[in-house]
């Protein structure tokens, strides 16, 4: 059995906190936050693009429209 626990903490409570930590604990803490944002921006991201307008077929097409553009450009 477990049993969660809420801690009413403030920002300078969790900063004082971190400052005591060692340098490694800081640097894994660091890569975690970094991870969190990244996962979350990259949520977003995938939020907004997604759609059901675009197929396979589409996308094919387009990048063949552009390959030939840049195929075209290089023999001149």
């Amino acid at each position: 059995m477990s049993t969660a626990v809420k801690l009413d903490v403030s920002f300078d409570q969790i900063l004082a906190l971190v400052k005591q930590l060692p340098a490694e604990d800081k640097l894994k803490l660091t890569k975690e936050l970094e991870k969190e944002g990244i996962e979350s921006k990259l949520s977003r991201l995938l939020k907004n693009f997604k759609t059901n307008e675009l197929s396979l077929e589409v996308i094919d097409k387009e990048v063949e429209i552009v390959r030939q553009k840049i195929y075209e450009s290089k023999k001149h």
